[in-house]
């Protein structure tokens, strides 16, 4: 009787699987600030792809950790840079079998640790020289066989600049998933660490939205829409609930929601002090993101969860 009047489900189809690899790195590595989240090789992302695919989840989150960086964040849209290889790989292997998504930002790439350009007087985030550099980011990424590029840079104008690249350059059929709505959030710091781009000075908060603000969210959501966005995303998650329910009420085209590396971390450590049922706790918050309007999870659960829901 639970089931038949059951009014919000969780399926596997309803996840993203981030994926971090590594450029030059010869063993798996697990992320200290994340239990059970790791670092790949190249030389692992096929058997890693097919363990998601095993589980029912049809889309992965690529995130790449190159060897080298500079100032101009060049590895970014390097025809051979490490997500450029790790999307070529994986359509090979698996082809329309998995939705390839890549974020696409700068500060994996870049010496500053910023998610955009740095101005000549080294002072501020150059939004406009930023906006060239994730286009090509985006378009190399394409190129490489990505589905769904992600930009989280939070640059203003980067989903027009984006599309305007991708059309030129023949991908209109690539999708672009913004980060429309990131906030200045503590809950980024252990993906810092998974990614290896904490800033080298100052903050991210001239750029993201503050989590004081929900009328800026929605204009920043709004803003995307009208550069023509496929599929807008609120990040955090859990604590922005409102929001992602607010932006489902407004638009009509899918929303997603990202649950942080924060959000899993402290599950994470909660359970393995015995304190919680980490696998129920993550059901629990995965449907209370579901509930509240989101139509696919980028979420670190994702493997926990679809399995659970294997399992029954």
């Amino acid at each position: 009787m639970r089931d038949l009047v059951r009014q919000t489900t969780i399926t596997p189809d309803d996840l993203v699987c981030p994926v971090f690899v590594q450029e030059n790195l010869t063993e798996r590595t697990t992320v200290g600030a994340m239990p059970g989240t790791q670092r790949i090789p190249m030389s692992d992302i096929t058997d890693e792809i097919e363990s998601i695919r095993d589980l029912g989840i049809p889309a992965v989150m690529l995130f790449g950790i190159p060897a080298t960086k500079d100032d101009r964040g060049s590895s970014a849209f390097d025809e051979n840079g490490i997500v450029q290889r790790a999307a070529s790989q994986i359509k090979e292997n698996f082809g329309d079998g998995m939705v390839v998504m890549a974020d696409v930002c700068l500060c994996q790439y870049t010496e500053s640790g910023h998610c955009g350009m740095i101005s000549e007087d080294g002072r501020r985030i150059d939004n406009d020289s930023s906006l060239k550099v994730l286009a090509a980011t985006a378009v190399s990424q394409a190129s490489s066989g990505v589905d769904v590029v992600s930009p989280s840079a939070m640059m203003d104008g980067q989903v027009a600049a984006i599309r305007r690249a991708l059309d030129d350059s023949g991908f209109g059929d690539v999708a672009i998933m913004s980060h429309s709505a990131k906030h200045k959030s503590g809950f980024y710091s252990p993906f810092r660490d998974a990614a290896e781009c904490a800033p080298k000075f100052g903050d991210r908060a001239t750029y993201q939205v503050p989590y004081t603000n929900p009328r800026e969210a929605m204009l920043e959501v709004e803003s995307d829409v009208a550069e023509g966005v496929d599929i807008i995303m609120i990040k955090p998650a859990l604590a922005y609930l409102d929001l992602i329910a607010e932006a489902r009420r407004r638009f009509d085209i899918p929303v997603s929601a990202y649950s942080v590396s924060g959000e899993y971390a402290m599950v994470m450590a909660a359970a393995a002090s015995g304190y919680i049922n980490g696998t129920q706790i993550a059901l629990e918050i995965i449907h209370s993101i579901k509930r509240a309007g989101a139509d696919m999870i980028v979420t670190y659960f994702a493997r926990d969860v679809a399995g659970s829901i294997k399992a029954q």
